[in-house]
C-alpha cells in the first residue's frame, strides 16, 4: 500500500486541492507530476468522493486513508453500520445490569475496511478487528485512532479470522461477514457457499459468544439460511432485513446457543423478524408470519381508494399476512403484493398512492384513462406482461408524475390502476 512518506506534504496538499475534481480528468492532467504519489492520491480522492454520500461522518474526518475501490464499493453504508451499532447495544443490554459488572467484548472476524467494526466498537470495553489483508490492517491502524475510542481497547489482528477463532477466548458478540462470491466470481445464494464456511464452525462460534451476528447478502434465501443454521437447534433468534431508500442492502442474522437464550420478551417465539427501510421498522414473530391469513379485498374497487406497495424489506420477508394484521388494509389479490384501503394510512411501511382511474385491458377503456398522458411510471404485479411489453403496448415513455399498476384481481380480471403518489417514500 502506498503511504504518505517522501512526498507527504505535497501529496496531501494535492489531495486537498482536488477533492471534488473529476478523477479521470485529474489523472490525465497530473500524470507528469513527479512530486506526488499520483495512484495513492487518486485513490484517496475517489474514496472521499464515495464516502461523502456513503459515509458522511468519515468524509468529515480529516486524516482518514481510504482503501482500494473494491473495498469502498463493498463496505457498509453509514446508515446500515449505525443500525448494527444500535443492535449491538440492545443485545448487550442484558449485561449492563449484571452483578458483578461484566466486561464486554466484540470480535469482528472479517474486518474489511472496518466500517461496521468502527461503529459497533464504541459500545464495548474491548473490540478486536481481524483481517487477513495486510493493506486493510494498515488502513485500520491509521483510521481507528481518529475516531476517538476513549473507553474501548481496540486491537488489530492481521490474520485469518477462523484461525483466530480457534485460539481466542469467549466474546460478548462475534461478528462475521462471509464473502459471498464463488471461485468464478459469481454471487452465491446459499450460506453453505459463503467463505468462510459458517456452518462448519457454527458450534464453535456459538460456544465462544453470547451472540453471533452474521451479515449476509440480500440475494440469499433467508428461509434456507435459517433452516441450515438451525441444524444445531433453534439458535437463530432474529432476522433483520435492511433496506436503504427502498433497496434491499443486507441481511443480518442474530444467533445464540439454546442454553444461553432468554425467551421472556419474544412472545414465546424463538425467532423474530425485523423489516427495516430507512426510518421505517416493522417487527413481528416469525411464527405469526407463518400462521397469519392474508385478508383479501372483496368489495368493488373504485377511484379515490388508496393503494399501497410494501417496502423492499417487507417484500423480501414475504410475510404479507402480517401486513393485513398490523394495518387496516386488504390485499388486492392473494398474489398481487399490493394492498388497498378506503382511508389513507399515513404510516404504512412502503409507497402510498391514491387511485384516480381504473381500467380493464380493453383498448377503449385504456384510451379513456390514458388520453391525457404521454409518459408514466409502470409496475406490474401478478400480470402476464412485462413492464417493457406493457409500456410498448400503451405507447408511453418512462417517467412523469403518473403511476400505473397492472395487476390481476381476485376474479382473474387483468386491471390497470392509474394512481397519484402520496408523499416522498
Amino acid at each position: 500500500m502506498s503511504t504518505l512518506t517522501d512526498n507527504c506534504d505535497k501529496t496531501r496538499k494535492f489531495i486537498t486541492a482536488h477533492l471534488t475534481d473529476d478523477i479521470r480528468t485529474l489523472a490525465l492532467k497530473a500524470s507528469s507530476n513527479k512530486d506526488i504519489d499520483l495512484p495513492f492520491a487518486l485513490n484517496q480522492i475517489s474514496g472521499w468522493q464515495k464516502a461523502r454520500t456513503k459515509l458522511p461522518s468519515w468524509a468529515a474526518t480529516e486524516g482518514l486513508i481510504y482503501p482500494p475501490h473494491l473495498s469502498m464499493e463493498q463496505c457498509s453504508s453509514e446508515s446500515t453500520a449505525l443500525y448494527k451499532a444500535r443492535l449491538a447495544q440492545r443485545l448487550m443490554s442484558s449485561f449492563s445490569n449484571s452483578l458483578p459488572p461484566q466486561a464486554t467484548s466484540l470480535i469482528d472476524l472479517t474486518g474489511g475496511f472496518g466500517v461496521d467494526f468502527s461503529f459497533m466498537a464504541r459500545a464495548f470495553d474491548k473490540a478486536v478487528y481481524v483481517e487477513q489483508q495486510e493493506k486493510l490492517c494498515l488502513v485500520a491502524q491509521n483510521n481507528f485512532p481518529l475516531f476517538g475510542y476513549e473507553h474501548t481497547d481496540i486491537q488489530i489482528v492481521n490474520g485469518d479470522g477462523i484461525s483466530y477463532l480457534h485460539q481466542t477466548e469467549a466474546a460478548t458478540i462475534i461478528f462475521l461477514d462471509p464473502a459471498r462470491r464463488d471461485d468464478c466470481g459469481g454471487k452465491t445464494v446459499f450460506i453453505a457457499d459463503c467463505t468462510p464456511d459458517v456452518l462448519s464452525v457454527e458450534a464453535e462460534l456459538l460456544s465462544k459468544s453470547q451472540y453471533l451476528v452474521l451479515k449476509l447478502s440480500p440475494m440469499l434465501d433467508w428461509h434456507k439460511a435459517v433452516d441450515d443454521l438451525n441444524q444445531l437447534g433453534n439458535v437463530v433468534r432474529e432476522v433483520h432485513i435492511l433496506s436503504v431508500k427502498n433497496e434491499c442492502k443486507e441481511l443480518l442474522l442474530v444467533l445464540q446457543a439454546e442454553e444461553k437464550a432468554n425467551f421472556s420478551n419474544t412472545e414465546n417465539s424463538p425467532l423474530r423478524l425485523f423489516c427495516v427501510n430507512d426510518d421505517q421498522l416493522v417487527s413481528f414473530p416469525f411464527r405469526a408470519s407463518q400462521t397469519a391469513n392474508i385478508r383479501v379485498f372483496i368489495d368493488d374497487l373504485v377511484p379515490d381508494m388508496y393503494l399501497y406497495e410494501p417496502n423492499a424489506s417487507l417484500m423480501k420477508a414475504g410475510c404479507f399476512g402480517v401486513i393485513t394484521q398490523q394495518y387496516p388494509v386488504s390485499a388486492l389479490a392473494p398474489n398481487s403484493h399490493l394492498f388497498i384501503s378506503t382511508n389513507e394510512i399515513a404510516d404504512f411501511p412502503g409507497r402510498s398512492f391514491q387511485i384516480s382511474a381504473i381500467s380493464s385491458m380493453n383498448k377503449k377503456e385504456l384510451k379513456r384513462i390514458l388520453a391525457d398522458i404521454t409518459q408514466a411510471n409502470i409496475a406490474v404485479r401478478n400480470f402476464p406482461l412485462s413492464v417493457a411489453n406493457l409500456r410498448k403496448r400503451l405507447k408511453l415513455r418512462d417517467g412523469g408524475t403518473c403511476y400505473l399498476f397492472a395487476t390481476t384481481l381476485l376474479n382473474g380480471e387483468h386491471t390497470l390502476l392509474r394512481c397519484v403518489k402520496i408523499g416522498n417514500k
